[in-house]
């Protein structure tokens, strides 16, 4: 039985629940009280019901989710002011965290647990927000076309000899807005859009869809390669259709940049609202996310690899390999995003 409360935000943010969200704002003494934290979250994973009913069952704080898109609960945040009922704020992407913390949306947390828990480079370097778990951005090949001793990074995918062959999402995909914020990073802005034209020259296709969609590109040999999160293939492994399975069993993952920074990563994360009702219940919260149980949960139940090192993964995302990631802090992703945007857009990059 559910132990917390689910509801939505659809389109610009009418809220369909036994409770709306213009009761909470009127409420949120009564819930604070109550023991009680409004969580408003971009993750969609049902995997996380699991979650919410085992931290209220440890703690005896409810959670009452408001679920929507990243930048509609930003907006909603911002618009309802010193009022706000949010507690936490849960989005995926440290790019869209910056976003977050752009509007002022953020209060710090001082917390021991999560600072000695989270690696400094998945964090807000003042404490805002802070990642939960990670994926990795990685090159996927498709096994009967590409010798993975051919590849070797993200710059070497500009080479010619990739002409016509890379599957990639668009740039308004805040997944390769982040990829090339943190090329920014490390490269400068110049080399990161001589890179961005020539991974252009070498797409396949014009950017459609989704990861999946690159992905079952290079499967079917529409591409050779696809560029997407390492959470996405583990899926196509456990899906009961055979011919989704068959895509797994087709597709090679490959880790750039193992010979110096390493694979880039980002993350989903959480950062407690400036106004929270409930802040002592919500920092329980972030640092219940940090647990092993919670930990173990987002890696084996979600394909995700966990912030907190030593923390079991799924068989599948195992199966990948270890790798070394680069540890530039995410937060230049946010930092870097404008710039990043900019570029590729000049690069042709649609």
């Amino acid at each position: 039985m559910r132990k917390f409360s689910r509801r939505f935000l659809l389109g610009t943010g009418t809220a369909t629940a036994v409770l709306g969200l213009g009761q909470l704002g009127t409420a949120k003494k009564a819930l604070s009280q109550n023991q009680q934290i409004n969580v408003y979250s971009s993750r969609h994973y049902n995997t996380d019901d699991q979650l919410y009913s085992d931290f209220t069952s440890q703690t005896g704080i409810k959670i009452n989710l408001i679920e929507g898109k990243s930048d509609e609960l930003i907006e909603r945040i911002k618009s309802e002011g010193a009022n706000s009922p949010a507690d936490i704020l849960i989005t995926v992407d440290a790019g869209r965290l910056w976003r977050a913390e752009q509007a002022g949306i953020f209060t710090p947390v001082a917390s021991a647990v999560l600072k000695d828990r989270i690696p400094s480079n998945l964090r807000h370097p003042e404490d805002l927000w802070f990642g939960f778990t990670k994926r990795a951005r990685v090159i996927m090949y498709n096994k009967d076309i590409v010798d993975p001793v051919n590849l070797s990074s993200y710059e070497d995918l500009t080479n010619p000899k990739w002409r016509g062959k890379i599957a990639i999402r668009s740039s308004g995909n805040i997944y390769n807005q982040s990829l090339v914020a943190g090329l920014i990073e490390v490269l400068g802005e110049k080399a990161t859009e001589g890179w961005c034209k020539g991974l252009v020259a070498n797409f396949a296709r014009s950017p459609q869809g989704n990861d999946r969609a690159q992905i079952e590109a290079a499967a079917s040999g529409l591409s050779d390669i696809a560029i997407a999160n390492t959470y996405y293939l583990p899926r196509y492994a456990k899906d009961s259709d055979p011919a989704k399975q068959a895509i797994f069993d087709k597709i090679g993952v490959f880790f750039p940049n193992q010979s110096d920074r390493g694979t880039h990563v980002n993350i989903s994360g959480v950062g407690v609202t400036k106004h929270a009702p409930n802040k002592e219940g919500a920092i329980k919260f972030v640092e219940f996310l940090t647990t092993p149980v919670a930990q173990t949960f987002f890696a084996q139940g979600n394909n995700e690899y966990p912030v907190v090192p030593g923390t079991p993964i799924d068989p599948v995302v195992a199966s990948f390999g270890q790798f070394k990631e680069d540890t530039t802090n995410v937060v230049a992703y946010g930092a870097n995003n404008a710039k990043a945007v900019q570029i590729m857009d000049r690069a042709g990059w649609k």
